[in-house]
Order: C-alpha cells, then sequence, then structure tokens
C-alpha cells in the first residue's frame, strides 16, 4: 500500500477520530485532546478503505467533471455544462456573475485575490439554489397535501438537507452541481419527511411512490457527491 498524504484537523466537537474523504483529498478529524502520535496509525489502519474511496472519487470524476474555474473553463448546474467567462474591471468595486443562456460571466474587481471568482459564484449559487429549490418545494408540498414553515439554503460539507419537526427546511446549494432530477429527488424526500420522520420502510414505500427512481438517485449522490464542489470554497 503507498503511502497516503492526509491534513489533520482538530475538532472540539469531535469524540471519535474520522477521516472525510473529497476532492481536496484526505482529512482526519480528530478530538482536540487526542495525541497527534496516534493518528498515523489510524490512518494505516483504515488504508484499504482510503484507497477504494479514492479510486471511487476519481472514477465518479471523470462520469461528472468537477467545475473548472478560469476564464474559458466551465461550470456545472442542474445536469448542464455553462462556460465560464471571467475578466476584471478596475474600476469594479465588488464581483458580478451574471448568465446568458448556456455560459456564465463573471466580473471580478481588479484588485482580486484569487479566492474572489470562487466565494463569487458560490454566493450566485446560493441565490439561484433559493430560486430553484423554493420553486420545486412549492409544487411538492402542494401536490402532496402539506406545507412546511421556513427555507433556509447552506453550505455544509457531508449533508445535503433536512427537514425539522417544525417544518423548517434545509438544502445545500452545491445540490445544484448535481443533474436536476437528483435535486428534484432531494426536494421530494424532505417533503416525505413531513409526513414521515425516520427511514422505515413506510418513508421509502411513501418516497418511491411519489419517485420511482428515488434509490437510483440515491445512490448516484453518494457516488458523486464528495465531487460536487467548487474549487477553493470552504465546502
Amino acid at each position: 500500500m503507498s503511502e497516503i498524504p492526509y491534513r489533520v484537523r482538530r475538532s472540539d466537537r469531535a469524540r471519535h477520530a474520522r477521516i472525510v474523504i473529497d476532492a481536496d483529498g484526505v482529512e482526519v478529524v480528530v478530538p482536540r485532546r487526542m495525541a497527534l502520535r496516534k493518528v498515523a496509525p489510524f490512518v494505516e489502519q483504515k488504508g484499504p478503505w482510503i484507497e477504494r474511496t479514492l479510486r471511487r472519487l476519481r472514477d465518479a470524476e471523470r462520469e461528472h467533471p468537477a467545475a473548472v474555474l478560469r476564464d474559458g473553463g466551465s461550470v456545472p448546474y442542474l445536469g448542464e455544462r455553462l462556460a465560464l467567462s471571467v475578466r476584471s474591471e478596475p474600476a469594479r468595486m465588488r464581483a458580478r456573475v451574471t448568465r446568458q443562456a448556456d455560459s456564465v460571466s463573471v466580473v471580478l474587481p481588479g484588485d482580486a485575490d484569487p479566492g474572489t471568482l470562487a466565494t463569487a459564484l458560490e454566493r450566485w449559487y446560493r441565490a439561484r439554489a433559493r430560486e430553484q429549490v423554493a420553486r420545486r418545494l412549492d409544487v411538492a408540498t402542494a401536490r402532496a397535501g402539506a406545507r412546511y414553515t421556513t427555507l433556509q439554503i447552506r453550505g455544509q460539507r457531508t449533508r445535503w438537507a433536512s427537514c425539522s419537526t417544525t417544518g423548517a427546511m434545509s438544502f445545500n446549494w452545491r445540490l445544484l452541481l448535481a443533474p436536476a432530477e437528483v435535486l428534484d429527488y432531494v426536494v421530494e424526500h424532505e417533503v416525505v419527511h413531513l409526513d414521515v420522520h425516520d427511514h422505515s420502510p413506510r418513508f421509502w414505500a411513501l418516497l418511491e411512490n411519489r419517485c420511482p427512481r428515488a434509490r437510483e438517485h440515491e445512490r448516484w449522490l453518494r457516488r458523486h457527491g464528495p465531487g460536487l464542489r467548487l474549487p477553493g470554497t470552504a465546502t
């Protein structure tokens, strides 16, 4: 087994060491008081699983290419591939992102640092996510005869959506990097939670009645989810 590069992050919330693998590589999250000498043996123990996961991630990236954040690059958007145009205007104070048909144009301030492009695009995706999710959520809840209370767009690293017992909905903006049918599935998944708060057989029966390809979309999200990100963003 080859040596696996990884980074270590201490966490006040972590109770046990865990490994997170995504497009940025391998991260070992450890409790604040865990001795660093224990990290290498832990990674070595998990080595075969890490290598299998990295192989699956590389295969998934070939099937669903990641965003390329530069002038002439491209970004995924609900199953489309949008060409990316980037330019600078010295007098501009704030980045501007606009979409024209099958392309996205970004105008950056003249003194923008390397992370400004990713930050501006994330802000644009978050705004579009609110529009896209709200529209789908209104249709799905009306069809189900249900109601939700609030909608939040967030950027969790591993969680795609949630529905509280009070009907508060939360969705990850990175779902817009997936095909439209995957976003549709996640919306239906959370709407079912308005009636069934667990993942019991009753939940899955109701979900598959509303979304017959639910299991297929769930598998797609597990396979490709780690790659649904914009390089240079925190999530």
